[in-house]
């Protein structure tokens, strides 16, 4: 039996759920891979901000200090 066949083997156990977080750590793992160096926009996308839920709407007032994350 190959590493392919065993990888294949071990991804039909997991659960129908929890698929689509086991294909993006798999298409990370693939695009560091690439010897193509990443895009900005590429870079950009992975990047996550959590924040208030008004947050984009007032990104001026919590950047010069006007607001604070824990005003509510």
């Amino acid at each position: 039996m190959n590493i392919k066949q065993l990888i294949y083997e071990e991804i039909g156990k997991i659960e129908e759920a929890k698929l689509a977080e086991l294909y993006e750590i798999v298409k990370d793992f693939s695009q560091s891979q690439s010897t193509e160096k990443p895009s900005l926009f590429r870079k950009l996308k992975q990047v996550k901000i959590e924040g208030p839920v008004d947050f984009a709407a007032n990104v001026d007032l919590y950047l010069n200090g006007e607001k604070k994350i824990d005003d509510d």
